[in-house]
């Protein structure tokens, strides 16, 4: 173990770095870290939502978007075992192409990694109040971002064995109402019968519909990419990192589909949904297999599931990602700093927690949704093209095999990302927009005209 850590500790000297995090987790607790990110109960949260724009076929809808992701995922595979280090995006971008493109793209993830977290808090209160009716909104909320922002700061080792049980739970949670819907499909209700159409529906499959589904499903596919901040705390990162990604994802979209599917046929009546109705689809479709006390169960585990695993692994990304840009110096240095007992980012953990409180104080839920996944789809896009860019153009890889992985793939990701682009509502690329523009500000003064790169790029032997 000790010659695997020096091991480890050398080949991220090798990038300008020293080694300042701890190394504990190896390839399945990556795993389970990125399956507790996208949670494998997401689907519930927003499932009417999607049911509504897929016309009936969100199924359908997590499939394609699983395949639009899966794409960038290879991307992020590639650029993990070249570059074993954190920043995820930020830093696979800055060596495949430009520390200044690089920064843009941490940048541009970054509104993505300060939503995340105020939504899903945002939800997590809303279920809160459902399940205790008249309990105070703001304790929910309150309580949430300190239990949060704390495990963030003592530690990975604190995060991952509160991640097991909710793991546990959750599998148990999914097993549950497959079973029950089956039943209750096979008794006569809903359909009454097992068919194709939350899948497939010709007549209803346009263009237009697969953008603006995969627009919204998209958001349960995010936390992927925050695998690949955890390199520097994780044994082999080279392989640990890019398997666990392909390995988690698999496992999120079997748990989708089983889930979507047959809530689809518990409820195929989407069209005569009210908004209140469309919002809290999922959990009626539980009332109606297992009666009340099944729905309050189901949300008092969404509430453990997304309150606890998903934010804490939120806001574990967003302070590594911190980490990365302040070790740099690209933005204040002080979100480099790490703590001398626990060896975390404490700086960014307490930032994320701070913003993530006043965002739920100035945007609801319905803005904070629609704005989640500007930036990191920006920043996806970048590093598609990042990768052919560095491996095919700068290292001139040729052969099939680097043709597909390298040209092929990278650019099949970029033209179904920008399609997805064509799904976002008005207000989302206004504040997107502006995003952007100050980061290319900040960018400029930092870099002082863009004359200037990190310290980690000067004298490198890579």
């Amino acid at each position: 173990m000790a010659e695997k850590a020096q091991t480890d500790s050398s080949s991220l000297e090798k990038f300008g770095y020293k080694q300042e995090l701890r190394r504990g987790m190896g390839l399945w607790d990556v795993v389970l870290y990125g399956v507790l990110f996208m949670v494998i109960i997401a689907p519930q949260s927003i499932w009417g939502l999607v049911q509504q724009q897929g016309l009936g076929m969100s199924t359908l809808v997590y499939l394609v978007g699983f395949v639009a992701i899966a794409f960038t995922a290879l991307s992020y595979v590639a650029m993990s075992r070249k570059f074993p280090i954190a920043g995820s995006v930020y830093s696979y971008v800055q060596r495949g192409m430009n520390p200044h493109v690089g920064f843009i793209s941490g940048w541009m993830i970054l509104l993505d990694y300060c939503i995340a977290p105020a939504l899903l808090y945002t939800m997590v209160a809303n279920w809160g109040v459902m399940l205790v009716p008249n309990s105070p909104w703001w304790l929910w909320i309150i309580v949430f971002v300190a239990f949060n922002t704390f495990v963030n700061i003592r530690g990975v080792s604190l995060t991952r064995g509160i991640d097991f049980v909710i793991f546990a739970i959750e599998i148990v949670a999914v097993i549950a109402f497959v079973a029950l819907g089956c039943n209750f499909i096979m008794g006569g209700g809903g359909t009454g019968s097992f068919n194709m159409d939350p899948v497939w529906q010709p007549e209803n499959v346009t263009p237009s519909f697969l953008a603006a589904g995969i627009s919204i499903a998209a958001l349960n596919f995010l936390g992927f990419d925050g695998i690949s901040t955890l390199a520097e705390e994780t044994h082999e990162p080279e392989k640990n990192i890019g398997n666990g990604i392909m390995i988690a994802l698999v496992i999120i979209i079997v748990c989708f589909c089983a889930q979507t599917y047959i809530a689809s046929l518990i409820q195929p009546d989407w069209a005569s949904w009210s908004e209140e109705h469309a919002n809290n689809a999922f959990f009626y479709g539980c009332q109606l297999i297992g009666g009340n006390i099944f729905m309050n169960i189901m949300l008092v585990i969404n509430i453990i599931a997304v309150g606890i695993a998903n934010i804490m692994n939120a806001q574990l990304a967003a302070s590594r990602l911190l980490y990365s840009m302040g070790r740099d110096g690209v933005i204040p240095r002080i979100f480099g700093k790490v703590h001398p007992k626990y060896q975390t980012p404490w700086v960014g953990s307490l930032f994320i927690g701070g913003i993530a409180f006043v965002l739920v104080a100035i945007l609801g839920m319905a803005d904070l949704a629609t704005l989640v996944n500007f930036g990191a789809l920006f920043s996806f896009t970048v590093l598609n093209f990042a990768v052919f860019w560095y491996f095919f153009v700068k290292e001139k890889q040729r052969g099939v095999k680097a043709v597909l992985r390298y040209v092929v793939a990278p650019w099949i990701g970029i033209v179904i990302l920008v399609y997805v682009f064509t799904g976002f509502e008005a207000l989302t690329y206004t504040v997107g927009v502006i995003w952007f523009i100050i980061g290319m500000i900040v960018a400029a003064v930092k870099s002082k005209g863009f004359k200037e790169v990190p310290d980690a790029f000067k004298n490198l032997d890579v």
